[in-house]
């Protein structure tokens, strides 16, 4: 059970703020990076009413049902690409270690186990007149959210159905020591690589939905900050940055 004790017995020295219930921890996060949160410092809720994903999508995760949690960076301009990547990797790791198969990463940040998700990333920047102060890093892990008999009972997961009774507070510390290293070397070419190497699109087809329309073709690469390369049915290569991306 999370609780303010224990986590100051996972979290040690950390920095943290715990929410029982909050709209969002992205939103506590970024008020807090802007009255001077420390780097690494975290805000973690029980339950979280307002949760938001990519395309403006918002989703809830009941009490004591999921990992939420938002992480404070402070990164170089130049490393904002690799601040998805750092939170994927770190999570893909995180999940190994309980001794899971089956682990991978769907373009560009989401985290599924068999080809369902179990997480997903948003990180949002804040900036004040061009200078980046900082990055928050969004993270939603589902720990024993039932999915049976809803719409996503076959493209959810939740982390107890392989296995059982996590500890949700260490596990929030073995996933923050996993964020630390990552973060700590965003421009390292072994970040790129761990990422690309946990995608499980690229060599198959892909459809994938933009802000413009829907490309479809065959995933064949990913450039070095993020962007997903798409042969398309003329054989033309096609570059997408952001995206909703679906396994032909």
């Amino acid at each position: 059970m999370l609780s303010v004790e224990r986590l100051e017995q996972t979290l040690e020295a950390r920095p943290f703020q715990y929410l029982e219930t909050t709209a969002s921890t992205n939103d506590v996060a970024m008020r807090w990076l802007l009255d001077g949160a420390p780097v690494g410092s975290i805000v973690t809720a029980n339950e979280q009413v307002q949760g938001r994903g990519r395309l403006g999508r918002t989703w809830y995760a009941p009490p004591g049902t999921a990992l939420m949690l938002s992480y404070v960076l402070r990164p170089a301009v130049d490393d904002l690409p690799y601040v998805g990547m750092a939170g994927a990797v770190a999570v893909l790791e995180t999940i190994q270690a309980l001794g899971m198969s089956g682990v991978g990463l769907k373009w560009p940040n989401d985290v599924q186990i068999d080809g369902r998700k179990v997480c997903g990333i948003l990180p949002e920047a804040t900036w004040q007149d061009g200078t980046l102060l900082g990055v928050v890093l969004g993270i939603g892990i589902n720990v024993r959210i039932d999915f049976a008999g809803t719409a996503f009972a076959h493209t959810a997961i939740s982390l107890e159905q392989r296995v059982p009774s996590l500890d949700r507070a260490e596990l929030l510390a073995q996933l923050a020591e996993r964020l630390d290293a990552w973060t700590a070397r965003l421009s390292a070419d072994e970040l790129f690589e761990r990422w690309r190497a946990g995608l499980v699109m690229l060599g198959r087809p892909v459809s994938i939905t933009t802000v413009t329309g829907t490309i479809t073709g065959t995933a064949e690469a990913v450039e070095r900050q993020g962007a997903l390369v798409v042969r398309d049915a003329h054989g033309v290569l096609q570059r997408v940055i952001a995206g909703d991306i679906a396994l032909g």
